[in-house]
């Protein structure tokens, strides 16, 4: 019989697929990377969400392994270059959150113009500012999208609702599916000049890493709103603290962060931003999702 090791918090639903499937499970969450290292050997499958980190010492001592399950979009904490050398499958579910990420993206944004935490924070505390957010309208605003995939695809027909002008750069999509969906699509510069908010959807590769540089950010209008719901990493955190403190962003929201967790960052105390704790996927009917999507995956490979 085949074994699978859950190592992350996960559905319930997805245990019960693989048993239904005639795979072992033993489901184990929470597992420090020395005990990973003790046990992984036993398992010819490893299913994940975003805590463990599959590294190459812990792929060097799974001898049984065949394949890595990802519930969710990001491969970014499996070494792929190390898999791939053990000869070991990595597969994700880039479906099964789209929704709720994209859905997150636009309440960030929306909380973002008009100020809502500051706003509720303040309130709360009795003092009755209302002169004090005022905040900006998304209709006929520019929404730039950097990353114009799935999810990215999702908040540009969420942003075309509220009645906005989407601009995405994306080397991937051509004028034809631009078309289709009702945006424009324009190279990386014009995207940088003209968003109004700026919103990322993209993976962090070499490619994308720090691809909202300092200089980057000095390309936008004064004024500008980004928001990060994909990756930590693809903004340059100080440079946007800079200029989140002289004006030239007027706010940032992020759900993600170059160290997660989170416990402490450069843009905190910032003025006008806003953080959540990697919410991107944090709804039950994605966390379903991805649980049966990526149980069906491995059950399929490891039944085949």
């Amino acid at each position: 019989m085949r074994k699978v090791l859950i190592s992350d918090k996960i559905s319930e639903s997805c245990i019960k697929i693989f048993k239904e499937n005639n795979i072992e499970v033993d489901y184990k969450p929470g597992l420090s990377h020395f005990e990973l290292l003790n046990i992984i050997s036993k398992y010819n499958g490893l299913a994940i969400r975003s805590s463990t980190k599959v590294t190459s010492e812990i792929l060097e001592k799974a001898s049984n392994l065949s394949i890595i399950g990802r519930a969710g979009i990001g491969t970014d904490n499996i070494d792929k270059k190390a898999a791939t050398e053990k000869g070991v499958i990595v597969m994700n579910t880039p479906f099964g959150n789209a929704v709720t990420t994209a859905e997150h993206t636009i309440a960030m944004m929306m909380s973002l113009v008009r100020m809502i935490p500051l706003a509720d924070k303040s309130t709360k505390e009795g003092r009755w500012e209302k002169s004090k957010f005022n905040g900006v309208e998304v209709t006929n605003k520019i929404l730039g999208i950097i990353g114009c995939g799935n999810i990215g695809q999702i908040v540009a027909s969420r942003a075309i609702g509220l009645k906005m002008k989407v601009l995405a750069y994306d080397p991937f999509l051509n004028e034809k599916k631009a078309q289709d969906i009702g945006i424009e699509k324009g190279d990386l510069d014009e995207v940088l000049r003209k968003s109004d908010i700026l919103t990322l959807h993209t993976p962090l590769t070499e490619d994308t890493k720090n691809i909202i540089s300092a200089d980057a950010i000095n390309k936008m209008k004064k004024g500008v709103r980004i928001i990060n719901c994909a990756r930590g990493g693809l903004v340059d955190e100080g440079a946007c603290r800079v200029a989140l403190e002289n004006g030239h962003i007027a706010g940032a929201a992020f759900d993600v962060f170059i160290e997660e967790p989170a416990e402490k960052n450069i843009l905190f105390d910032a003025p006008n931003f806003i953080a959540t704790p990697h919410l991107g996927a944090s709804t039950k009917e994605a966390q379903e999702n991805v649980a049966i999507q990526i149980a069906e995956q491995m059950s399929d490979f490891l039944n085949s």
